[in-house]
């Protein structure tokens, strides 16, 4: 499926010229003279080679489609992440390699992913938009602070450090952001 370079997103897997490839970090830039352009690091699923690669804002790339399965996650040992599919219960283990960077910052246990799959093999994961997690650390909230003005730090059930505001506490669980990183909410 052809689309434009600027629809490209981390996650996606390209056809360059018969080479496919996952896109591991992708960004728009819009120079004050001249064309717009996504900038992308690209990671060649055959040798796992990490290139960079800009495309101009009116070029067409090929998208593969993927065959994608919902899958909870197990757990991670010495093999891989294991996930198992509710309908089969057939359980797969994926390398770190395809499973992506930072994912250890959201798995929970029971955490539903979409995996994704090419001709029969498995590239890839699509995390939620969210994940709800756990503060297990952070310093007191400050009295009298505003909420915006001054965050603090506080680590996360998956080792994560998030910036959120003062009157969240150990204990709390918050919303997080997985495509960014960030703290939207406390629940």
């Amino acid at each position: 499926m052809k689309m434009s370079a600027t629809s490209i997103r981390v996650g996606h897997i390209l056809d360059l010229d018969g080479t496919l490839c996952r896109v591991h970090w992708a960004h728009h830039v819009t120079p004050g003279k001249g064309n717009a352009c996504m900038q992308t690091k690209l990671k060649n699923l055959k040798t796992g080679a990490i290139t960079d690669k800009r495309f101009r804002s009116d070029e067409r790339v090929e998208k593969i489609a993927l065959d994608e399965k919902e899958m909870e996650w197990l757990y991670k040992d010495a093999t891989g992440y294991h996930f198992m599919d509710h309908s089969s219960y057939e359980q797969i283990a994926l390398s770190p390699d395809v499973a992506g960077e930072g994912i250890d910052s959201y798995l929970i246990s029971g955490l539903h992913v979409g995996v994704s799959f090419y001709e029969g093999n498995p590239v890839g994961i699509t995390l939620p938009t969210t994940v709800n997690l756990l503060v297990v650390e952070t310093q007191p909230g400050i009295k009298r602070a505003t909420a915006s003005a001054s965050p603090k730090p506080a680590t996360l059930e998956t080792g994560l450090v998030v910036q959120v505001p003062q009157f969240v506490e150990k204990g709390d669980r918050v919303k997080v952001n997985t495509e960014t990183g960030e703290y939207l909410e406390r629940i």
